[in-house]
């Protein structure tokens, strides 16, 4: 990315400092081997240096229509807002703010320091002063290399939901959140591809102009829910630019860094837009298994249910955004060739678009029209553990009666239920739980995707509240039986008691409780139901094909 005119002079000064502090390792206030050499990493509006166990990451004087690095007051500002708001995630990471001062002697080359900020003199350029860590821990890496595990996926989600939780609500005085700030980046990603799409990959327009069209229209019918959603609280201090080459696995666990510093409009947005470019992302890898998983497992923590009703639009602009980077890398003398994998990369981010837009099959799109599933059995039986499998396979929304039932106590999922008084397993709480199930369960079907509910619904009465809000939303309905001899439950629900900390609390008398009162599957119960033993591995392409 090239300076403007004016600011010539100052990058190519900055950039000359940048290179001959690379020569100099004994500038840094910590060792540095000198027969290593000081790797420098290229942004388009950073130079990052690597010397030994650290990193240093320089902005570039630049002033550009997104942000404005011109001057030394304005970088180091802009390096002290990323100190803060990384620090939110990634606190071990960054370090503080340096200062690179350079001596110079006459006849002789210029020394270079770098110092704490807080010394150094008039004239020190700024930068962030961060751990190294491998690059193999990024997540992006570790996932080409197929190194990340559910559980990863799990705790990122996790840290992602509670952060979230912790981030500064937008205030009503401002307008990040808005509808007309949601779609201006939206309008500006695709003004931007369409020239060198034109240019590079003429056979993209169609394409291009298609989900276009579809964020044109998607971006008015939304406006209300933006509004809404802003005003729910749902708009707050987020990461912004949340992909998986900006979160880290750090002794096993998914950290969150290099948040976007130079735009609060790019970062004070709808939470569902912060985890969009996640699952974007992760869908982008050929993982759409672990995105529907990392969706689950955030919707579980947060019970932001209702945020679906955007998600496919901000995922749509997040592969934008992605396109948008790699057309940067394209050849732009539109003889239609493009630069190889550049140019494979913009089209790929484009079908992906196209998919989250309804227009394309696509690795995240919903596979069928929206479905109510219904996860019945016993405790013990597997239905948490099959209907997530399931739900992460198909594309699926799961949501847990343990869960939702501890929502509605204000606790969270894997929180101990013994302090409420009187408990919350009464029957009015399991009556509440069924209603909360069943409100959400028409929202997510409304937003059209399918639903899993995964309770025990051992009652007559359960299954018909959901076989009726089936019929009025005009969906189909089935049950999935999970099934095992008594006592293998038995022995499960001892296990899980033993393991602790999971959001089912049942023990051995629920279950004995449960066996002696369930209602029996009724013949047009029957019709619709798939029976499913877990004593075996399930063949989900086999029992679904049936």
């Amino acid at each position: 990315m090239s300076p403007s005119t004016d600011l010539s002079a100052e990058f190519a000064t900055a950039q000359q400092r940048v290179r001959m502090l690379q020569q100099q390792p004994q500038a840094f206030a910590h060792p540095v081997d000198p027969m290593v050499p000081v790797e420098c990493i290229e942004t388009h509006i950073s130079w990052v240096l690597l010397a030994g166990d650290f990193a240093y990451k320089f902005k570039k004087p630049l002033q550009l229509d997104f942000l404005d690095f011109s001057t030394r007051a304005l970088r180091h500002a802009a390096c002290e807002e990323e100190l803060r708001i990384n620090r939110r995630t990634a606190p071990g990471l960054y370090l503080g703010v340096v200062g690179l001062v350079s001596d110079a002697a006459k006849d002789a080359p210029a020394t270079l320091r770098v110092v704490p900020w807080q010394g150094a003199p008039p004239g020190a350029e700024p930068a962030v002063w961060m751990r190294r860590f491998a690059q193999a821990a990024l997540l992006a890496t570790a996932l080409d290399e197929q190194r990340v595990s559910p559980a990863q996926i799990d705790q990122l989600a996790r840290h992602v939901a509670q952060f979230h939780a912790a981030a500064a609500v937008a205030a009503g005085a401002n307008s990040w959140g808005s509808a007309a700030a949601v779609q201006a980046p939206v309008d500006d990603c695709l003004a931007a591809l369409h020239t060198p799409v034109a240019g590079a990959l003429p056979g993209q327009e169609p394409l291009l102009a298609q989900v276009t069209s579809w964020c044109q229209h998607e971006g008015q019918a939304l406006a209300p829910t933006f509004e809404a959603r802003r005003a729910a609280g749902w708009v707050r201090e987020c990461h912004g630019d949340l992909h998986l080459a900006n979160i880290a696995l750090i002794d096993g666990e998914a950290q969150l860094f290099d948040a976007l510093e130079f735009s609060p409009a790019l970062r004070w947005i709808d939470c569902v837009a912060d985890i969009a470019f996640a699952v974007m992302d992760l869908a982008a890898h050929g993982r759409a298994d672990l995105a529907w998983r990392f969706l689950n497992r955030w919707l579980e923590h947060t019970g932001d249910y209702a945020g679906l009703a955007v998600l496919r639009y901000y995922g749509c602009y997040r592969a934008l955004v992605r396109a948008r980077v790699a057309a940067l890398r394209m050849d732009p003398t539109g003889d239609g060739s493009g630069s190889g994998h550049a140019a494979q990369t913009v089209e790929g981010y484009l079908e992906l678009a196209a998919g989250f837009a309804g227009q394309r099959p696509a690795r995240w799109s919903t596979p069928c029209p929206a479905t109510l599933w219904l996860a019945h059995g016993f405790s013990g039986a597997g239905k948490s553990t099959h209907a997530l499998a399931l739900a992460c396979q198909r594309g699926m929304v799961r949501m847990r009666a343990d869960v939702e039932r501890k929502r509605l106590f204000g606790l969270a999922p894997d929180a101990a239920s013994d302090g409420i008084p009187g408990g919350i397993y009464t029957a009015e709480a399991t009556l509440r739980t069924h209603q909360r199930l069943a409100q959400v369960a028409r929202e997510v079907l409304a937003a059209g995707y399918s639903v899993i509910v995964d309770a025990t619904l051992l009652d007559r009465d359960a299954r018909a509240l959901f076989l009726e809000l089936a019929a009025a939303a005009q969906v189909p309905c089935h049950i999935l039986s999970f099934e095992a001899p008594l006592p293998v439950l038995r022995e499960r629900v001892r296990q899980r008691a033993l393991a602790g900390g999971g959001a089912s609390e049942a023990d051995v008398a629920v279950l004995d409780a449960q066996w002696a009162r369930a209602h029996p599957l009724q013949p047009h119960e029957e019709a619709i139901t798939l029976h499913v033993d877990t004593t075996v591995p399930v063949d989900w392409d086999r029992l679904l094909s049936h």
